[in-house]
């Protein structure tokens, strides 16, 4: 049985989705187990439907969290609801930022004024 090179080309590209198939998957579970380790009471979490707050206790049994949102209210949430945990940003001070420098390209979405700046119209002079 002969193969055409059509046909080892077609098997070579499987093998390769299979290959990232199989490495995406072990990624998600590490980054599951990751997650698990990491959501403990007095964490601070945000849910799969983006509200956050702090986890006050977890039923292994049940599979629910008790998360405070604002002082004094209490959700009930799935334990899978919870999608990622918040680590704290270290406020950046005055002296840490670098000031950056004017190269006279607008920023992303910024609005740029292209009228004239001398106040002579554009006019064609004729050559007669």
């Amino acid at each position: 049985m002969t193969f055409d090179p059509f046909t080892i080309i077609m098997l070579a590209v499987l093998a390769v989705l299979i290959f990232f198939m199989f490495r995406n998957s072990r990624k998600r579970q590490a980054d599951a187990r990751e997650l698990r380790t990491k959501v403990q009471p007095g964490a601070k979490v945000m849910t799969n439907f983006g509200v956050f707050g702090t986890i006050l206790s977890i039923d292994e049994d049940e599979n629910q969290v008790l998360l405070e949102t604002s002082p004094g209210t209490v959700l009930t949430v799935h334990r899978q609801a919870v999608a990622r945990v918040v680590e704290p940003v270290a406020a950046a001070s005055a002296t840490e930022v670098e000031p950056v420098a004017g190269d006279g390209e607008p920023e992303y979405g910024e609005r740029v004024d292209d009228t004239p700046t001398d106040e002579t119209p554009d006019t064609k002079k004729s050559d007669d």
